[in-house]
């Protein structure tokens, strides 16, 4: 995890999908994002952040965190315009994120198709590091990316493949992707 400074920021917040915890930057670059945890506590030390400006739960998260929690919902939002910071990532990685985000909301890429739109055709596995290194999950959508065999392949968050059925059932209008988790 990269270095926090005063000028980051933090908010820990409930959503349909289990309680986020997102750390950005006073420029409004996202760094981190974690969901679907069962409780505030476990939302927070997914981040393993030790020095942060915490704004309490219920209190003002601005835009971003209505956005998520509205998406939680079952609502529509893609998170294009939200600015991320990758931190230390390769260029390889950076182009997969930058690719990753263009897969439009309720679609699907095999990780060699984006490997090809990220200019290395035959790095399948490689994107499948990329997304399970993702520290930006939902607004970089690795739920999108899925193995060429069909299957859902890996996700990293609480519920693991669980939880990108279920993303990808919300995103679908699927009566099984909405409501509260737990």
């Amino acid at each position: 995890m990269s270095s926090l400074n005063r000028c980051d920021t933090f908010v820990v917040f409930p959503t349909d999908l289990g309680w986020m915890a997102l750390l950005g930057s006073a420029d409004d670059m996202v760094r981190h994002l974690t969901f679907g945890y069962p409780t505030e506590d476990e939302a927070i030390l997914a981040l393993q952040a030790v020095e942060f400006r915490k704004t309490l739960p219920g209190a003002e998260g601005g835009p971003l965190m209505r956005r998520l929690q509205a998406y939680a919902s079952g609502h529509r939002d893609d998170f294009r315009d939200v600015r991320v910071d990758l931190g230390r990532q390769t260029e390889f990685r950076k182009r997969v994120y930058r690719f990753c985000r263009t897969i439009p909301y309720g679609e699907t890429l095999t990780y060699g198709e984006l490997a090809t739109l990220a200019g290395s055709p035959g790095a399948a596995r490689a994107v499948g590091r990329a997304m399970a290194a993702n520290q930006v999950p939902l607004i970089v959508p690795c739920h999108r990316v899925k193995p060429s065999s069909g299957g859902l392949g890996g996700f990293s968050s609480p519920g693991g493949v669980i939880m990108k059925r279920r993303l990808l059932d919300l995103e679908a209008g699927s009566p099984t992707g909405a409501g509260r988790l737990g």
